[in-house]
């Protein structure tokens, strides 16, 4: 699960990084406001790679998905962008749990097997 995760988390890194440069456009914004939070929301991505066998990460993971649908407030296109990036990290916890089981399944098969030898 942790690979699925720490890939979709670095897309979005990228993808908060680039709606920044867009967000600048914005009359009512500084340049200060959108890269301080836009930098807080990078920053929180990468802190979440590191993290995600730690208790509560999901949901923070979670937080920030929502926080990128709500961004299309200010950049509108972050609201497609959002929702296909709380597709991935659905899918990336559910498929990546998925192999984690399989994962370990093929490992106490091996152990077994060499037990057996």
């Amino acid at each position: 699960m942790r690979t699925l995760c720490s890939s979709t988390l670095i897309g979005e890194f990228f993808v908060i990084g680039f709606a920044g440069l867009v967000a600048m456009k914005h009359p009512g914004l500084s340049q200060a406001t959108v890269w301080s939070v836009c930098g807080g929301a990078m920053l929180l991505c990468v802190l979440l790679c590191g993290v995600l066998t730690r208790p509560g990460a999901l949901a923070v993971g979670w937080a920030l998905q929502i926080g990128l649908i709500v961004s299309g407030l200010v950049v509108g296109g972050m609201f497609f962008l959002g929702a296909v990036f709380a597709a991935l990290w659905w899918a990336s916890i559910h498929y990546g749990r998925k192999v984690d089981v399989i994962r370990a399944q093929h490992e106490r098969a091996q152990q077994d097997g060499a037990q057996a030898a």
